[in-house]
């Protein structure tokens, strides 16, 4: 299984006091000492899961021009309308459709192209951590922002962290060019992915539907035809 390289961190620091305590604990014969070394060989068993960056069909085969992905693994909250809150409208200016995926602490966490394109823009706030299911995280929490145009077709996409997370990995930028389903970054602990869409899009996913990042299809454009 492949694992993310900002993981490494994360899945070796705890060892190293697990070896300590489970070296105490065989060099003194106190079992309190081995006992203590599991919690933290059980963590970083946690974060291997938690980096993991498994293929996807879109690794294998390119997808069709008139699909669009799912950026990411979880739950979707949002499909249709773009969501309103206490604050300015979150969306970006224009007419959109929004769809938004919730990622738990369980879910793949690496993210990908939800479009392939051009990014001709790129923008980061940082901001409040507040949890990524509530409807005010959209425009008081840290995200990214990435528009990406192939053509006349623009799709917008941003990563916003949730109440766990602290840091948002984006390794792209303007003037990179992405194709669908590649991977672009990643977001730590819990969080959430929203992907606006022009509404000539036919959105084909629901609220509720749990849906996986590179492989299942959120909208299709119209025939080009």
């Amino acid at each position: 299984m492949r694992i993310d390289r900002a993981g490494w961190p994360f899945i070796t620091g705890p060892l190293a006091p697990a070896a300590l305590l489970a070296a105490a604990g065989a060099g003194t014969g106190r079992r309190w000492a081995r006992v203590a070394a599991w919690p933290f060989l059980a963590l970083s068993a946690y974060m291997l899961l938690f980096f993991r960056d498994p293929e996807r069909a879109c690794d294998r085969v390119e997808p069709p021009a008139d699909v669009v992905l799912s950026p990411a693994d979880g739950m979707v909250m949002v499909a249709g309308e773009p969501q309103e809150g206490v604050a300015p409208e979150p969306a970006p200016a224009g007419g959109w459709q929004q769809v938004s995926v919730f990622l738990s602490v369980v879910d793949v966490h690496v993210n990908r192209s939800p479009y392939r394109g051009e990014v001709v823009e790129s923008s980061y706030r940082p901001g409040s951590f507040l949890a990524a299911y509530r409807a005010e995280s959209a425009h008081r929490n840290e995200r990214s922002e990435l528009w990406l145009r192939d053509g006349e077709r623009t799709v917008v996409f941003r990563q916003l962290v949730g109440v766990l997370a602290r840091r948002i990995v984006t390794r792209t930028g303007v003037g990179r060019r992405l194709a669908t389903g590649e991977r672009f970054g990643l977001m730590k602990f819990g969080s959430r992915m929203d992907v606006f869409l022009p509404a000539e899009c036919t959105l084909t996913v629901r609220k509720g539907q749990r849906v996986r990042g590179g492989e299942t299809v959120i909208a299709r454009w119209p025939d080009a035809g």
